[in-house]
């Protein structure tokens, strides 16, 4: 996911015939902990759908008398002439959604879910289970998140490939047209718009998560009384928990087609083993915004 500690043995450094050199781009740790973080994600996205099933509304600000007249997303389905119809809800703006949020299942055994069966964890309606796996991958990623930032300000990763430079921001605007042109150059180093991205995950996000996650558990209340506070209340709390998933899978998606656009294989191996295949050296001057995914 982030570059590590390069190496260069000699035999590395012989380039094949027609290819560039392989050079070693991530570190035991950062493979390590890219794949743990995966993993937790997945269990914590689906087991999270589950969870807002049992109350597929988001709110924002302090509760008011025994409800909230604040409601900014909804999912849920309502009887129509037509029959049970699904529905979602932003902003006072409602959309049709049958079949795939609110009212959804197979034919004839359709019945009312925010987030369809397959999307969550268990698949059929169970909140304590889903609230015991959610929990448990949650330490696990806090647990990782808190090992890789050890690690890399021990090694230096941090500042050495994650810390974006003034030469960087100059280069921004010819990294976010490479990307857009899904145009790109397989360099050891990152350029901006990753640097920014991937630091934007892992310095405010993840963070993030974790911090609103723990505002909505009651058990924190007596420890750390102040949090909801902070953060406007649990339910504003649980609004930007959501908002912060959803932001993290639109970064999902972004990566997986950066990843397919700039050489599936060559990035695959890159975060299984670490060795990343660069271009072969060029005498032509080349776009310093065109880097690899």
């Amino acid at each position: 996911m982030d570059a590590a500690i390069d190496s260069h043995p000699p035999q590395a450094q012989a380039a094949e015939q027609g290819k560039g050199p392989l050079v070693y781009r991530q570190s035991r740790w950062t493979r390590l902990t890219h794949w743990v973080w995966a993993f937790a994600l997945f269990f914590m996205l689906m087991s999270g759908l589950q969870i807002f099933n049992a109350r597929p509304q988001l709110y924002i600000g302090q509760e008011s008398g025994f409800g909230y007249d604040n409601t900014v997303f909804q999912i849920g389905a309502m009887d129509t002439d037509h029959g049970p119809r699904g529905f979602t809800k932003i902003l006072g703006h409602a959309f049709d959604t049958t079949g795939v949020l609110g009212w959804s299942g197979p034919p004839g055994q359709e019945s009312a879910r925010a987030f369809p069966s397959w999307a969550t964890i268990p698949s059929y309606y169970d909140l304590g289970t889903a609230r015991v796996i959610h929990f448990f991958f949650a330490w696990v990623l806090s647990a990782t998140l808190l090992v890789w930032l050890v690690a890399g300000l021990l090694n230096g990763h941090i500042a050495r490939d994650l810390l974006p430079r003034m030469k960087d921001f100059r280069r921004l605007p010819a990294d976010i047209a490479a990307h857009l042109r899904l145009k790109f150059h397989h360099v050891r180093d990152y350029n901006t718009l990753q640097k920014l991205t991937y630091g934007g995950v892992l310095f405010l996000l993840l963070p993030l998560m974790i911090v609103t996650g723990l505002a909505m558990s009651p058990s924190m209340d007596s420890l750390l009384p102040w949090l909801n506070e902070i953060l406007g209340g649990r339910q504003t709390a649980r609004t930007i928990h959501f908002s912060i998933m959803v932001l993290l899978v639109l970064f999902f998606l972004a990566h997986m087609l950066m990843i397919l656009a700039a050489g599936p294989i060559n990035e695959l191996r890159s975060i299984v083993t670490g060795w990343y295949r660069t271009d072969p050296p060029r005498t032509d001057s080349t776009n310093d915004g065109e880097r690899s995914a």
